[in-house]
């Protein structure tokens, strides 16, 4: 009688090195995409308070209090367009200005700034 031996892997070894290397796969894209949605989101903000500051720095150089009110501006950065919206309240202290600026991307939020603006 002949005794034959078998070299190689059985189909159940197979599917189950299949599935460890899927899931593994599966893990790694997860990770990717992660990191690259951290990414963006740190490229929007970035872009965001250039834009913030921007608007509060043309505030500053104008050396007058800014009027109380709500308005809206675009900024351009990096080829994108962001809104910006400026917003000035008055406070108990005539000398001083609360001046709240954010900026959208659309409808989502990406950025707040508030500051006081004194009398120059």
């Amino acid at each position: 009688m002949i005794k034959r031996t078998w070299n190689g892997f059985t189909l159940v070894e197979v599917l189950v090195a299949l599935s460890i290397v899927a899931i593994a796969l599966m893990a790694g894209s997860q990770a990717v995409s992660a990191l690259m949605r951290h990414a963006q989101r740190q490229t929007d903000m970035i872009l965001a308070q250039l834009c913030n500051e921007n608007a509060l720095v043309n505030i500053r150089l104008s050396q007058q209090m800014p009027d109380v009110g709500d308005s809206t501006a675009t900024c351009e950065q990096a080829h994108r367009s962001l809104t910006v919206s400026l917003t000035v309240r008055p406070t108990p202290n005539p000398n001083f200005r609360r001046v709240d600026v954010q900026t959208q991307d659309g409808d989502t939020l990406i950025w707040r700034l508030t500051t006081i603006v004194g009398r120059y």
